[in-house]
């Protein structure tokens, strides 16, 4: 049997290593930090398209978060600029979900350690090098692992990438910053399970209420140097300050907000000229980071991962494996990648942007016909399908 080392134990990490086994590679899943934790950021939607995917491979969210099938567009002013619906339900019902990011990365780990898969934390790739028809891994620890093939599923800041291409081009900060959490049930005008976004006149905020009345609530303030050291106390009071001028309820929201609050920086990665070298090929953020404004980070962390199974058990040979696996993701992750970033610059359009954003976002709603988000949430993953890809002849390879 071949075997794989998958760096990363997020989402990308153990759906690939579920895919590997029931492709017939055994896969060992190694994560920098040293144990299971909360990760950074604190809920995240996974959308159709990641469902689908994660069923491709016998995984179900069921009982995770709750539905949130359309979303809320308002102006500061508290103006309703239009609805809009985060994808077309399948035709079992199925549609996107919100879940708490921490409840996903253990679902997803503790599912692949009931199916024999090894998590190691504590493992810090630093190099990766041929070792014979394999690749060996060193970790900062001292450690080292070898097997056939290595998957970056790393993240953003991947060290897989760079040892692919070390002329690699670094993440592109975006213009926004992320903080957010959970609030005690309250009156905010919210239909549960819609969320409300609003083009604030200093900042954009977000909410959607749960089942149990709770607020889960996301701020997107405009990109600060030093915002990671920021302490609970200054965040809100910042928040309070970029939100006074709003007619929404993000001010009460925050304050209410029990715990600490912390922010964080927000990356894509518009382009990246080689995913794969030899034995080493990036999955998930370590390929295609887009913004959080496209609400498909996870979901197509799922579908990289199951694809590059599929493509393993049909190829010849990892070369042609890997081929087919950019030929079969890098134009529609890309494409979705740009529509993050147009989403998210309009979070901080000036004061003129603001005015023309508020006139057409409205026009632009109207015009949008139904199912012209189909392409990126109804792309269904048949696992018993035969890859089609040069070099991969028709009909399934064996084991």
């Amino acid at each position: 049997m071949r075997t794989a080392l998958v760096i990363g134990g997020g989402v990308a990490g153990p759906v690939a290593a579920m895919a590997l086994q029931r492709a017939g590679v055994a896969a060992t899943v190694f994560e920098a930090r040293p144990g299971p934790a909360d990760e950074q950021g604190v809920f995240l939607t996974l959308q159709i398209n990641g469902i689908d995917a994660l069923r491709a491979v016998g995984v179900d969210v069921a009982g995770l978060g709750f539905p949130t099938p359309a979303i809320r567009l308002r102006s500061g002013s508290g103006r309703l600029l239009g609805q809009v619906g985060t994808g077309e339900p399948l035709a079992d019902g199925t549609v996107g979900v919100t879940l708490r990011r921490s409840d996903l990365y253990a679902l997803l780990r503790e599912e692949a350690q009931r199916r024999g898969i090894t998590v190691e934390h504590g493992h810090r790739l630093v190099d990766a090098v041929p070792d014979g028809d394999g690749v060996r891994a060193s970790f900062a620890d001292g450690g080292s692992a070898t097997a056939d093939l290595l998957i970056g599923a790393d993240g953003v800041h991947s060290r897989v990438r760079t040892l692919i291409d070390p002329a690699a081009t670094p993440p592109r900060l975006l213009p926004v910053l992320n903080v957010g959490g959970f609030a005690p049930p309250q009156e905010t005008g919210a239909e549960p399970g819609v969320y409300e976004m609003v083009f604030g006149r200093r900042a954009f905020f977000g909410w959607a209420v749960a089942p149990d009345g709770g607020v889960w609530w996301f701020a997107n303030p405009p990109w600060r140097a030093g915002a990671a050291a920021l302490t609970d106390a200054q965040w809100r009071t910042w928040l309070r300050d970029l939100f006074a001028d709003d007619r929404t309820p993000a001010t009460a929201i925050v304050e209410s907000t029990p715990g600490e609050l912390r922010g964080w920086d927000s990356h894509d990665l518009p382009s990246v000229r080689r995913w794969h070298d030899g034995r080493m090929v990036v999955i998930g953020d370590a390929a295609h980071a887009t913004s959080p404004a496209s609400g498909q980070g996870a979901s197509m962390a799922a579908e990289d991962a199951v694809q590059l199974a599929r493509c393993l058990r049909d190829a010849p040979d990892p070369a042609t494996a890997f081929t087919a696996y950019e030929g079969l993701r890098r134009d529609r992750v890309q494409r979705i990648v740009r529509a993050g970033a147009r989403a998210g610059k309009q979070k901080v359009a000036g004061p003129v942007g603001r005015i023309l954003r508020d006139a057409l976002v409205p026009v632009g709603l109207r015009m949008v016909r139904p199912g012209a988000q189909n392409w990126i949430h109804h792309r269904h993953i048949d696992w018993d399908a035969a890859v089609v890809g040069p070099g991969i002849r028709s009909g399934r390879r064996s084991g």
